[in-house]
C-alpha cells in the first residue's frame, strides 16, 4: 500500500507500480508532508494509467523525437521525412537534454514566446509546432508521458503585419512577363517546360514526372499522376493533386511540336536529359531558368512562382475559385482561398452595379 513516512528527517515515497515491482522516492529535504502526499497522488494517478516511469529511466526528449523520427520514415516521402528530420534537429535544441515527463505547457509556451520574439516566421513556427505535437502525441501512445503538453499551450497568433510576410515570398509574373521570358529560352524542350508550368501551375516534380500517356490530346488535358522529387517516381500526395488540367489550343499545338521533335526515350517522359532520365531540377532552375530571367530583365524568381502566376491570372481573368482549385490540386477552396486571398480584389464596383441594376431597377 502506499504510504509518506519519514526517514532521517526526509519525507519518503512508497508505492508500488504498475508492474507490481516496490518502488520508493526520497524527496528533497525541506520538502513538505503536504507536498510529498501531492506527489504521491500524482505517481498513483501514473500508475493508474499504467505509465509510471521511475525518473532515471525517463527518455530525453531527443530520445523520444529520434524515436518518433525513425517511426515516420516508412510512410513519407523522402522529401517530406527530410524536412521532419530537420525540423527536429534544428529547432529543439533547448528541449534535446529534457526528460521528457519534465516539459510542461507553461514551459512550451515559453518556447512559443521567446521564437515569436526573435521575430520566426508564423509559418515556419507553426509547422516547428505541427511536429513537436506529434513528438508528444507519439510519446503518449508509448507510454512515456500521459498527456499531451503541447495541447494545452497557447499557440503563437499573428502580430502587426504578420499576415503579410506570409506571402512575402511569393512574386507573380504578368502575361507580358511571361511572354518575354519565354521569347529568351532558346532551346525548345525548356521552352516547353517553362510554358507547360506558366499555363498549366503544375508544380515542378510533377512536371518532371510527366509522361506523354498523361495527355488527353482529344479533350485538351493533362491527367497529373505523379512526380519526381529526390531522384525517384512518387503517386501524387494527395487526391486533389491527381486532376486533369486544361491546356489552351495554343499549347496543345506546341506539346505536339515537341513530341516530334524530342524522340522517344525509353520511361516516355516529356522531358528528360540526353541519357533518356528525369532532368536534374537544380539544373533546370540554375542553367535554364534563371539565365532566360535574367535575359528577359526580369525579377529573380522561383520556379514555383510561375505556379503563383498561373493562379494569380486565373483570378484576374474572374475564374470560378472552385475552379481554381481543381486545377492547382489543392485539397479544398480554402487552401487556395489561404494562399492566393490578397490576390484578390477588395472591392467590385462592377458586381455591386449588376446585382442593383438586374434586381432592383425602377426603385
Amino acid at each position: 500500500m502506499a504510504c509518506v513516512t519519514k526517514r532521517r528527517g526526509r519525507w519518503v515515497i512508497d508505492f508500488y507500480d504498475q508492474h507490481g515491482k516496490r518502488r520508493w522516492r526520497t524527496l528533497p529535504e525541506n520538502t513538505t508532508k503536504k507536498k510529498a502526499t501531492e506527489e504521491l497522488r500524482a505517481i498513483e494517478e501514473q500508475v493508474g494509467k499504467k505509465v509510471f516511469i521511475p525518473t532515471k529511466e525517463v527518455p530525453l526528449f531527443k530520445a523520444v523525437a529520434k524515436e518518433f523520427a525513425e517511426s515516420k520514415r516508412p510512410n513519407l516521402r523522402a522529401n517530406t521525412f527530410e524536412v521532419v528530420e530537420g525540423i527536429i534537429r534544428n529547432h529543439f535544441s533547448e528541449l534535446e537534454e529534457l526528460r521528457i515527463q519534465s516539459i510542461t505547457t507553461a514551459r512550451l509556451e515559453k518556447y512559443i514566446r521567446a521564437r515569436q520574439d526573435e521575430g520566426r516566421n508564423i509559418l515556419t513556427l507553426r509547422k516547428t509546432l505541427m511536429v513537436m505535437g506529434q513528438i508528444f502525441s507519439y510519446a503518449v501512445r508509448h507510454r512515456y508521458i500521459d498527456f499531451n503538453p503541447l495541447r494545452e499551450a497557447e499557440r503563437p497568433r499573428r502580430r502587426g503585419h504578420e499576415g503579410e510576410n506570409e506571402q512575402k515570398e511569393m512574386k507573380v509574373l504578368t502575361p507580358a512577363q511571361i511572354k518575354a521570358l519565354l521569347e529568351q529560352v532558346k532551346e525548345q524542350k525548356f521552352k516547353m517546360l517553362f510554358t507547360l508550368a506558366a499555363f498549366t501551375g503544375m508544380r515542378q516534380g510533377e512536371l518532371l514526372g510527366l509522361k506523354w500517356d498523361d495527355i488527353d490530346w482529344e479533350a485538351k488535358q493533362i491527367h497529373v499522376q505523379r512526380t519526381f522529387n529526390n531522384g525517384r517516381f512518387f503517386e501524387t500526395k494527395t487526391k486533389g493533386s491527381n486532376r486533369r488540367i486544361d491546356l489552351a489550343p495554343t499549347v496543345i499545338t506546341d506539346l505536339k511540336k515537341w513530341k516530334l521533335a524530342s524522340g522517344r526515350n525509353e520511361l516516355a517522359l516529356v522531358f528528360c536529359n540526353e541519357a533518356g532520365n528525369p532532368i536534374d531540377h537544380h539544373n533546370l532552375v540554375n542553367r535554364n531558368f534563371f539565365p532566360a530571367l535574367k535575359a528577359a530583365n526580369l525579377p529573380k524568381v522561383r520556379f514555383h512562382d510561375l505556379r503563383h502566376s498561373y493562379a494569380s491570372i486565373l483570378i484576374e481573368q474572374g475564374e470560378n475559385l472552385k475552379y481554381i482549385q481543381s486545377q492547382l490540386g489543392h485539397s479544398s477552396p480554402t487552401v487556395t482561398l489561404n494562399v492566393y486571398a490578397h490576390l484578390m480584389k477588395p472591392a467590385n464596383q462592377e458586381a455591386a452595379c449588376k446585382f442593383g441594376e438586374g434586381n432592383f431597377r425602377g426603385w
